[in-house]
């Protein structure tokens, strides 16, 4: 085809239609880096606008809840670490408190100090995890590797305690499975005397920066009654102004003994979300060093117990079950469960690093649950992620997603 000329080419008249703007839609994810996940959100865009959103999940539907129903309550703690990964050990001793909630145990003093310890461990691996890639995601890198040497300080600490690092499947019902070791207590100390200097620079970093308070104030945001209406908890809650915290609300291991403030924010929008979770950081590491205090203070018999009194679900000494018959039987006994459970039904919610993290346990008196059900924090924020980002840019977007925490295992249980 010859070429048209200059002159000839201004001439030439367009069709209305081809004038007018076009829209073109954009599949962000399943598999795209900057999901987080495997999950998918359906884009119609106007060059780099969002117009409209679809939101996708399924992808990595596992069946949780029903294979839940098929287990003995001993095995459905590993499927609690696959939910939020970030913070494993929060799930695991969340679904322990409940089923001890089902069979009325009293826990020690020690071991509810025990457990704060490992569990605002996690809620620091995840908000620095969280934080850190909001830095990621906005072009600063600088940030997430600065940090991520004490994530793996936290993973040797879980490692030492339950030979698990990312999904940990640690403690039992009725406590731990073992008392903490001295290697583990020397670490949490040396991540008591480090820590808080690395996030004072972190926050160094990033607070005041001019180029990411731009990127993040007034992006992102959802006004507390919108928060509300969807059913929002946790940080995401918190940073739109509502000070709602499950560990105050409605105490377990006793954090009514602890003096911690809830960290809260005005507008809901990406910036607050990150001061919340920083903040929480903060009183995360009050919280422990007030929890190994309280243990250090322990004296007589309060000092020694790593778990409750509860021979029917706590498994017995591997020294006991190699060399008595009634150990032994009852080792299998627990691991097939084969000891019936009382009839009841009951709800009981831990503050996970992202929000209510609640099990919902119905027992008919058989071995397994007749009816569990997992509350995900992250499968309720990811119903107003579309209503959130429509009229944002696409990088604006992504900001906001990493902003949220979405984390694929606890969305698609």
């Amino acid at each position: 085809m010859a070429k048209i000329k200059e002159k000839e080419r201004k001439n030439i008249e367009l069709p209305e239609e081809s004038l007018e703007k076009q829209s073109r839609t954009l599949n962000l994810g399943p598999t795209h880096p900057a999901t987080h996940g495997v999950f998918q959100n359906i884009l119609e865009m106007d060059g780099e606008r969002v117009l409209s959103a679809e939101a996708t999940v399924g992808y990595i539907h596992r069946a949780f809840e029903k294979i839940a129903e098929q287990r003995a309550f001993y095995q459905v703690t590993p499927l609690t670490d696959r939910l939020n990964y970030c913070s494993a050990p929060i799930n695991n001793l969340g679904w322990h408190m409940t089923v001890e909630k089902l069979l009325g145990v009293e826990m020690p003093k020690r071991v509810d100090y025990m457990r704060v310890i490992i569990m605002e461990l996690a809620r620091i691996s995840d908000h620095l995890i969280c934080n850190s890639v909001i830095g990621v995601d906005a072009g600063a890198f600088t940030g997430f590797l600065y940090v991520m040497e004490y994530r793996e300080l936290i993973y040797e600490i879980y490692e030492e305690i339950s030979g698990g690092r990312l999904t940990t499947n640690i403690g039992r019902i009725g406590g731990f499975e073992r008392d903490f070791n001295q290697i583990a207590w020397e670490k949490i100390d040396k991540f008591l005397v480090e820590y808080p200097k690395i996030l004072k620079e972190f926050e160094g970093l990033f607070d005041r920066n001019r180029i990411f308070m731009e990127r993040t104030q007034g992006v992102g945001g959802i006004s507390l009654d919108r928060a509300l209406h969807y059913g929002f908890t946790g940080p995401n809650l918190r940073a739109a102004g509502l000070d709602y915290d499950i560990r105050t609300a409605k105490p377990y291991s006793r954090y009514h003994e602890f003096d911690f403030k809830v960290p809260v924010g005005t507008t809901g929008d990406i910036y607050d979300r990150y001061m919340v979770r920083n903040q929480e950081m903060w009183q995360s590491l009050s919280l422990i060093k007030q929890a190994v205090q309280k243990i250090h203070d322990l004296k007589g018999e309060e000092a020694i117990p790593h778990h409750a009194d509860v021979p029917d679900y706590y498994l017995p000494l591997k020294e006991k079950v190699y060399t008595k018959m009634e150990e032994m039987i009852y080792h299998f006994k627990i691991i097939y469960g084969e000891i019936d459970p009382p009839v009841g039904e009951v709800y009981h919610a831990v503050e996970g690093a992202n929000g209510e993290l609640g099990y919902y346990l119905v027992s008919d008196g058989g071995r397994a649950a007749y009816r569990l059900h997992f509350r995900r924090p992250c499968f309720i924020y990811y119903q107003a992620y579309p209503e959130i980002i429509v009229g944002s840019l696409i990088s604006d977007a992504i900001l906001t997603m990493s902003s949220m925490n979405m984390i694929a295992g606890e969305m698609d249980a």
